[in-house]
């Protein structure tokens, strides 16, 4: 069995309530008894993509690295820029993609970047499909689970809908040539959501910083968002082509 910790939208932004939030994810996954195969961080690390922001997500997040594989992608909030100075020890403003293999079982995962300089909205570019179609080509036998920020499909949250991945299309006609892809995961959606996409499932992380409400669970005056419910992460269960999924309220 694979077991994936996928956690998203930490929106670290120099203040104490999204560092306390954070702060009781990774308490969570390194007081865990045993270890995950990969913790996976689906973007908006930080809030304005600022290097003291980025400095700050390394510090909070280094208990995870003494424990466990961490995996992390760009999102709308984050500056590729800085992104690399800070947390990869690199230079320049191409996407930041990666694949790596976990676990026994050999399952790979694959983290796109979805980030649009200086725009809400997502995009995989035409050199991150390029790459993730010669990653999932290199590896046939291998199950892989593909993440980004962005979700490709509406999830019935308008402003989060407003701002989703753009040409999904094209990121389908890819996903449909690799038969073994077991799913796509994503963040962006501020809340754990569950839908299909080009066949395969799509599975969103509920948010670090917040969590989205629903247009029926809000009055008219009411935020997108709000920070009363406490911060929670997915586990994902991947064993002989079977996915399951857990929430974990932290």
């Amino acid at each position: 069995m694979t077991v994936l910790a996928h956690l998203s939208d930490l929106h670290l932004d120099g203040t104490e309530e999204t560092a306390g939030r954070t702060r009781r994810a990774v308490s969570h996954l390194t007081g865990l008894p045993g270890t995950v195969d990969a913790v996976l961080v689906t973007g908006d690390i930080a809030d304005r993509g600022s290097a003291e922001e980025y400095r700050q997500a390394g510090h909070l997040l280094a208990p995870l690295y003494e424990r466990h594989h961490v995996l992390l992608c760009p999102g709308n909030h984050d500056s590729r820029a800085e992104y690399r100075e800070v947390l990869l020890g690199g230079s320049g403003t191409a996407p930041v993609n990666e694949a790596r293999t976990v676990g026994a079982d050999g399952v790979r995962v694959l983290m796109c970047d979805s980030s649009v300089p200086g725009r809400p909205e997502g995009l995989l570019e035409p050199e991150t499909l390029e790459w993730l179609d010669d990653a999932l080509a290199a590896a046939p036998d291998r199950p892989a689970f593909v993440a980004f920020h962005h979700p490709p499909v509406p999830l019935g949250l308008p402003y989060i809908d407003r701002i989703g991945l753009r040409e999904p299309d094209a990121l389908a006609k890819v996903l449909r040539r690799h038969t073994q892809v077991a799913a796509v995961l994503c963040g962006h959606a501020h809340t754990a959501a569950a839908t299909t996409f080009a066949g395969l499932p799509l599975l969103c992380a509920p948010g670090i910083a917040s969590t989205a409400l629903m247009p029926w669970e809000q009055g008219p005056d009411s935020s997108w968002k709000t920070y009363d419910a406490p911060p929670s992460l997915t586990f994902h269960l991947y064993e002989e082509g079977r996915l399951t999924s857990h929430v974990r309220v932290v």
